[in-house]
């Protein structure tokens, strides 16, 4: 279980739903109603209520990277000079190859996954974004295996 504040508002039912959820954005309200022993129109309104206070934000579809032609997928930490540290965000915001992009207060000051076709595209694109103003240093990790993902 994640570590988390408790949600104001939420009870288990409401939690149930999000798991379901997670699990399969398809699943029908009758599903849900039937493993909470509710009704359906009720599961209707909590999910409606969850969208309505921005629980919910949106449905989305995970697909398999390798079947997408993606074989090298890599955590990469960049350090950046603090008055570049925006604009170097705003560029790498633009770029097709980056997954995700966070601005953080860790080792790094930008975390981000970038998806290539194979380790010599991962190359070029990490030195690429080593050659943009502000970077000091890019610290890839290649993703040998995924273990555990959870959609946030």
């Amino acid at each position: 279980m994640l570590y988390r504040q408790q949600a104001v508002g939420m009870d288990e039912k409401d939690r149930t739903i999000i798991e379901r959820l997670r699990e399969n954005a398809r699943i029908s309200y009758g599903e849900i109603a039937r493993i909470l022993r509710i009704s359906d129109v009720a599961v209707m309104k909590r999910v409606k209520k969850l969208e309505r206070e921005g629980v919910i934000k949106k449905y989305t579809v995970e697909v398999d990277d390798a079947k997408l032609g993606y074989g090298s997928v890599s955590l990469t930490g960049i350090d950046v000079e603090p008055e570049h540290l925006f604009n170097t965000a705003m560029q790498l915001k633009d770029k097709d190859y980056v997954a995700y992009l966070a601005i953080t207060s860790g080792d790094h000051q930008i975390m981000t996954v970038i998806k290539a076709k194979d380790n010599e595209e991962m190359a070029r694109i990490h030195e690429e974004i080593s050659e943009m103003t502000g970077v000091r240093r890019v610290c890839p990790s290649i993703v040998q295996d995924v273990i555990k993902k959870i959609i946030f």
